[in-house]
């Protein structure tokens, strides 16, 4: 009972029984085996009751006594003492022990299925620790096995079975063992197999008590090839699963499994029956992919193999397409992911059921790891975009190796004995007719060889609408409707397949709607050389503006936002969605940023470093459109100085009840101070209710000097007028007056950059003016994005500063500190 391989693991198992008058198996030592394990539980009236629960080990069924049965509830811990090793032939035993004989009395088989180790099992028996996942008629979910300390002269091993707490978990102490009397293997009970009485059909399994009926299938979203993974933190990615797609439709009466083209497989897929069972819903239809749990080779093989042997299956879930009665096909892709998530969050994470896990953003390095792995390749989702049941480019998929569907139309025979043929010829419906596509000659495992052989059916014309003649010549023709799953080097030029192999057949696909797969061309529209994913959605709905309008604006204003704001640390206000959805402020460089904006280190003020954006061209404000910006905020340093900021600015707020003829004069009053200090400056107008008045500085005075010199203007304008301004944030103190804002002038803080869109109503836009322009507009959000074209082909003022850069020097302080 040891966790090292005894020499003969069953001899106290065969030194403890009489064959000749026990019907149990002699058995002998199995070979060893890691996947497909066998559990099973045989309720046992011997001399006292107790169930014997067995899982499937180096190549035994280690074996333990539970003295009062297995309890789902958590708060349980049953004894289960360690007996001996039993062979796998034991895994079908019912009947009776003769009295006299070890353990005699009557044995069920109460509950068998597979399990899957959450522990190391070698270890976990040295240390007394295992963890496993069940999958069983009624034992399911995470269960765990802990060894007891033995008392001084105890010989048996005393452990604990528990539950583990999940969705499978019941509050009913005794609810398994109370309510669950009859064999899972021949429905009868304990005194009906004492007796002898034949078998009867297994019970009906436990089914949840669901109260709305299941949905309808429907066709299911399908993605398109291309040849690059999208980057961007728009985008989410998923591992391109090898297995069968599936809809899952759960609801009154259980739950039934449809392929993508609607054919239902529940039966087919009978090892998930009950994997849905412990979702906490009365109805949901979810979409995923069907995988055997164990893979040996190709996974698509390794699926066609477990369907054959009734093995386990998994089913990945990716999507949620309805929840009790409710479509959520129309809501974004990451809030379904969520509510996904939240369904089968109590689920455990190696059970039949899981969720297929998920990466926002970094595309390209995702694919690139997903190909080092040796998966298929990835899939990439749009996070906002609705479900739709078509092929189109909100989904799309990259992949790692050439593999397509083929329909087989006929084969070559072979010269080798016992081989029903050498290759298989393939093709694919192009223009209404199946265009021959070359051989398939390897991947053939001697059980496919015969299955192949005998699922053909004879023809005595091609199927194919043209093959060569020296393959024709020798070919056999069979009736086209059986599709195979190929994996291949490459096409030729004239779309052969090279080195193809098979994989396995698609009985899931019809033949008639297998066509050639290739990378769908990329019609997505650049601006600026940038790709434009939704351009057609609306930001701004008032305005009737999109994001393709607002990014050729800001291609058309790139130059000047580029001279203003480039190079310079740029936090954005992103509003993936529009103006109607949520926003946020990002201020730090994530992960899957497109390549057009740069990233820079910058030491935060806590001392720890902090990656930045930054922009260096008309692409890069694009770009950052593309991920949903609307507005930019930069810094006023440059990249290569970040110590020495070059402008100041005075951020004229005022209060709700002000109007915009006081804060107008308010910066004109701004403006006529600063020139008396020496100090030329140049309005913007923000685009909201205030002005920025901005000098232009040269790079001689670090951020100290430059934010003192700011608070000390702000203070004397407000000491010299404590009716109109106000220089501190108290919201009561601003109460009728304009606050002086100038903790825009500190290291870390942004303001508005000019040219940039606002996030308001109406699209307007931060645009510098004149001083004698400034006198005659009427409010500050007067320019607006649909009408900038005339306002970008006029000189600039800002520009024009840029190039007469002002000195804040001693004396410029001397003056203001007189």
């Amino acid at each position: 009972m040891s966790a090292a391989r005894d020499p003969d693991p069953l001899a106290e198992y065969k030194a403890r029984r009489d064959f000749d008058r026990t019907a149990e198996p002699a058995g002998t030592l199995a070979e060893a085996r890691r996947d497909g394990l066998r559990f099973l539980v045989q309720k046992h009236d011997a001399t006292r009751l107790h169930w014997d629960f067995r899982l499937e080990w180096n190549g035994v069924l280690l074996s333990w006594a539970v003295t009062r049965g297995p309890s789902d509830d958590p708060h349980e811990k049953r004894l289960a003492v360690r007996t001996e090793d039993h062979p796998l032939d034991y895994g079908t035993f019912e009947g009776t022990i003769p009295a006299g004989q070890y353990g005699g009395g009557t044995v069920m088989m109460w509950d068998h299925g597979t399990y899957t180790p959450d522990t190391d099992m070698d270890a976990g028996l040295e240390t007394g620790k295992l963890k496993v996942t069940l999958q069983g008629h009624r034992m399911r979910g995470g269960w765990a096995l802990v060894r007891m300390r033995r008392k001084p002269g105890e010989k048996r091993e005393n452990w604990l079975l528990i539950k583990e707490r999940d969705a499978f978990a019941r509050d009913d102490a005794d609810r398994l063992t109370r309510d669950h009397l009859l064999s899972v293997q021949t429905g009868r009970a304990m005194d009906a197999i004492a007796q002898g009485a034949p078998p009867g059909d297994p019970p009906e399994p436990d089914t949840p008590a669901r109260r709305k009926k299941r949905p309808a299938f429907t066709a299911p979203q399908l993605a398109t090839l291309v040849d690059a993974a999208p980057d961007g933190d728009d985008w989410i990615h998923e591992t391109k699963f090898d297995g069968y797609r599936c809809l899952a439709a759960i609801g009154k009466g259980g739950a039934r499994l449809y392929t993508r083209s609607g054919k239902d497989w529940t039966d087919r897929f009978a090892a998930l029956s009950r994997a849905f069972d412990p979702l906490p819903c009365d109805a949901a239809l979810l979409d995923g992919e069907v995988m055997a749990a164990y893979i040996r080779g190709s996974a698509f093989s390794s699926l066609q193999r477990a369907l054959k042997d009734g093995a386990p299956l998994v089913y990945y879930a990716f999507d949620l397409l309805s929840l009790d009665g409710t479509d959520l096909r129309r809501s974004p892709l990451i809030d379904r992911r969520a509510r996904l998530a939240d369904l089968l969050s109590g689920l455990p994470p190696n059970g039949p059921l899981r969720i297929s896990a998920h990466t926002v953003g970094d595309g390209p390095a995702l694919f690139a790891a997903a190909c080092k792995a040796g998966a298929e390749g990835i899939v990439s989702k749009r996070a906002d975009a609705p479900y739709r049941g078509a092929r189109t480019r909100a989904w799309v998929k990259v992949k790692c190796t050439r593999r397509q569907e083929f329909v087989i139309g006929g084969y070559t025979p072979s010269d080798k004995p016992g081989r029903p043929f050498a290759s298989l010829l393939v093709g694919q419906m192009e223009n209404g007719a199946l265009a021959y596509r070359g051989r398939v000659g390897t991947g053939f495992s001697a059980d496919d060889l015969v299955a192949l052989a005998a699922a053909f059916t004879p023809r005595q014309t091609s199927p194919f609408d043209d093959v060569p003649r020296a393959i024709a010549r020798d070919a056999r023709w069979i009736r086209p409707d059986l599709v195979a799953e190929v994996d291949f080097t490459e096409l030729t030029a004239d779309g052969h397949v090279r080195h193809g192999s098979f994989l396995g057949l698609r009985h899931d696909k019809p033949a008639a709607g297998v066509t050639p797969e290739r990378p769908a061309s990329d019609d997505t529209p650049r601006i600026a050389g940038v790709r434009l994913s939704s351009g057609d959605r609306e930001i701004f709905p008032r305005a009737g503006c999109t994001k393709r309008d607002l990014a050729r604006y800001v291609e058309a204003a790139g130059d000047r936002l580029t001279r203003i704001a480039g190079h310079r640390p740029l936090s954005l206000l992103r509003l993936p969605t529009g103006l109607q959805g949520q926003r946020f402020f990002q201020k730090h460089a994530g992960k899957g940023w497109p390549s057009e904006l740069q990233r820079i280190e910058i030491a935060e003020s806590d001392g720890n470093p902090a990656e930045y954006l930054y922009a260096t061209r008309p692409a890069s404000f694009v770009a950052a459109v593309q991920m949903g910006a609307i507005e930019f905020h930069v810094w006023g340093a440059r990249t290569d100085r970040l110590d020495r900021p070059d402008r100041l600015v005075f951020d004229l707020d005022p209060d709700e009840g002000l109007g915009w003829p006081q804060t107008r004069d308010a910066a004109f009053d701004v403006r006529d101070r600063l020139a008396a200090l020496g100090l030329a400056s140049t309005p913007v107008v923000t685009g909201g209710k205030g002005v920025h008045v901005c000098t232009i500085l040269r790079r001689t005075r670090e951020w100290d000097t430059v934010k003192l010199f700011a608070r000390t203007f702000a203070h004397i304008l407000e000491r010299d007028a404590p009716d109109r301004y106000v220089a501190t944030m108290s919201k009561a103190r601003r109460k009728g007056r304009i606050f002086v804002d100038w903790l825009r002038n500190e290291r870390g803080s942004t303001a508005i950059a000019p040219y940039s869109v606002r996030a308001r109503p109406g699209a307007p836009v931060a645009v510098p003016v004149a001083w004698d322009e400034l006198a005659g507009l009427d409010a500050a959000d007067t320019f607006r994005m649909a009408h900038m074209a005339d306002r970008l082909a006029a000189p600039c003022p800002y520009l024009a500063a840029l190039d007469d850069p002002q000195s804040l020097n001693a004396a410029t302080i001397d003056r203001l500190d007189g």
